[in-house]
């Protein structure tokens, strides 16, 4: 499933640009190898691959509990007033800090309560193939968990799914989200 890649590590960088480069892209590669070896072995752990997106979700999902933290402190985003604000943060800002890649924002319903991140490519298939086997396993399901699990730390709940892959053939990845609605923050009594 997962093709292995070596690195020539260089003794001397000479410019303190082409170091942070060449780290971003090694860290890039590094968790898309490791990733590719998580999914292995979930698919291994669990019979059915089903079982294994559900499991690949719920570990998103709590990456995206506690990512949320990073990306407020680090980003310097303020509070989004809509659903259309969210989704520029998300494609322009988020994805960008944390895979390097900006998807485009389209596909919006008429309600505006539903869009599509489009993908031109995914920096966690790099190096993927699936097998035949493994027909009904949703690679990248993680990133919707994260979506979700952070979303949902911001008073927001969402439904996450993949609409298109590359992995199956398509020429983009489409990752569709919709608004369910607002959480509202539940406060114990007094504590207002």
């Amino acid at each position: 499933m997962l093709v292995s890649c070596c690195y020539e590590i260089p003794i001397f960088l000479s410019k303190k640009k082409n170091f942070k480069t060449y780290i971003a892209l090694f860290n890039s590669e590094l968790f898309t190898l490791t990733y590719g070896a998580l999914v292995t072995q979930l698919c291994k752990d669990y019979e059915n691959d089903e079982e294994v997106n559900k499991q690949l979700d719920k570990m998103g999902y709590n990456i995206g509990v506690r990512l949320i933290e990073d990306f407020l402190a680090r980003s310097s985003v303020g509070r989004c007033h809509d659903f259309r604000e969210t989704a520029d943060v998300i494609a322009k800002v988020a994805f960008k800090m944390y895979l390097g890649v900006t998807p485009s924002v389209t596909n919006w319903s008429p309600a505006g309560d539903e869009f599509s991140l489009i993908l031109e490519s995914n920096p966690l298939v790099d190096f993927v193939e699936l097998p035949d086997n493994h027909s009904n396993l949703v690679y990248s399901s993680l990133l919707c968990g994260v979506l979700r699990g952070a979303l949902e730390m911001v008073q927001m709940a969402v439904d996450v799914r993949f609409a298109q892959d590359t992995l199956r053939g398509d020429s983009v990845t489409e990752i569709r989200m919709k608004f369910i609605k607002r959480i509202e923050e539940n406060l114990p009594a007094g504590d207002e």
